[in-house]
C-alpha cells in the first residue's frame, strides 16, 4: 500500500487532499498540526512513503516537521504546501530536505501528478534495493551506489535525499556535459512537472554544501552561466 502522511491545519484543504489522494490509490493518514504529524509518524514506525506538509501550522510548523522527518529518514518523499507569498519558506523547505513544493491553490490533477512522480522515484529505489541491485558509478573520488542510494567521497558517506541522488545519477551519467535546468528538471521531476526551474538551483546549492570542499567556490558541480550545470568529478585529480 502507498502510505502518505498529510499535515494541514485547515480542515477543508486537508479533506480536499485526502479525498483526491485516496481516489488516486493512496492510503492517507491525517494530522491537523505539525506536532500530531510527528507523533503519528512515530506511532506508525515511519511506515510512510511520502509526507505532505503545510508550512504554516500551529504548535509545530511544516519546516520544523520537515527537518525532523528528514533526520529520521533520508528516503522519505517530502512535499511542502505553501501560499504564493511564502517564497522564502519554499526555499527554506527545500534546503531542509523537502523534495518538492506545491503552491496553493492547486488542482486535484496537479496534486496527484506531483505525488505520483515522487512516488515513482521512491518505488524505483526500493525495487533496486529489493533486487539486490549492486551497480556502482564512479567519478574521481566519488562512488554512487545505485542499490542503497549512497554517495561516497574518498570513502566517506554523504547522505542524500531521493532528489539529490537522482541529480547525482544524472551528473554521473553525463560527466563534463553541460546540462540545462529544464533537462535536469525533466529527468528528476518528470516530463509532466509543472513547477518552477528554481527548484533545481536550490537542490544544487544543497548538494554543494554536502560534497564541495568549499561550497562558495564549487569545483565539482560547476555553473554553466546562462544554461545550467555540469559535473567535473575528476576536478580533485
Amino acid at each position: 500500500m502507498k502510505n502518505i502522511l498529510v499535515a494541514e491545519d485547515e480542515t477543508a484543504i486537508r479533506e480536499f487532499i485526502v479525498i483526491n489522494l485516496e481516489r488516486g490509490g493512496y492510503n492517507v493518514t491525517e494530522a491537523e498540526n505539525g506536532a500530531i504529524a510527528v507523533r503519528k509518524y512515530e506511532e506508525a514506525n515511519g511506515d510512510f512513503d511520502i509526507a505532505i506538509l503545510d508550512i504554516m501550522m500551529p504548535e509545530m510548523d511544516g519546516l520544523s516537521v520537515c527537518k525532523e522527518l528528514r533526520k529520521r529518514n533520508g528516503n522519505l518523499g517530502i512535499i511542502m504546501l505553501s501560499a504564493r507569498t511564502q517564497e522564502m519558506d519554499k526555499v527554506s523547505g527545500l534546503m531542509l530536505g523537502a523534495d518538492d513544493y506545491i503552491t496553493k491553490p492547486f488542482s486535484p490533477t496537479e496534486l496527484v501528478a506531483r505525488v505520483d512522480a515522487l512516488y515513482r522515484r521512491i518505488a524505483i529505489a526500493e525495487l533496486r534495493s529489493e533486487n539486490n541491485f549492486k551497480e556502482e558509478m564512479k567519478s574521481g573520488d566519488f562512488v554512487l551506489n545505485l542499490k542503497n542510494h549512497s554517495l561516497l567521497k574518498k570513502g566517506k558517506l554523504i547522505e542524500l535525499t531521493q532528489v539529490e541522488f537522482q541529480i547525482m545519477e544524472y551528473f554521473f551519467s553525463n560527466p563534463g556535459v553541460s546540462l540545462d535546468r529544464s533537462a535536469i528538471l525533466k529527468y528528476v521531476w518528470g516530463e509532466a512537472y509543472v513547477g518552477e526551474e528554481k527548484i533545481v538551483d536550490v537542490n544544487i546549492r544543497r548538494l554543494r554544501m554536502k560534497i564541495e570542499d568549499t561550497p562558495s567556490a564549487p569545483k565539482f558541480i560547476v555553473t554553466v552561466w546562462g544554461l545550467g550545470y555540469k559535473w567535473e568529478g575528476n576536478a580533485s585529480k
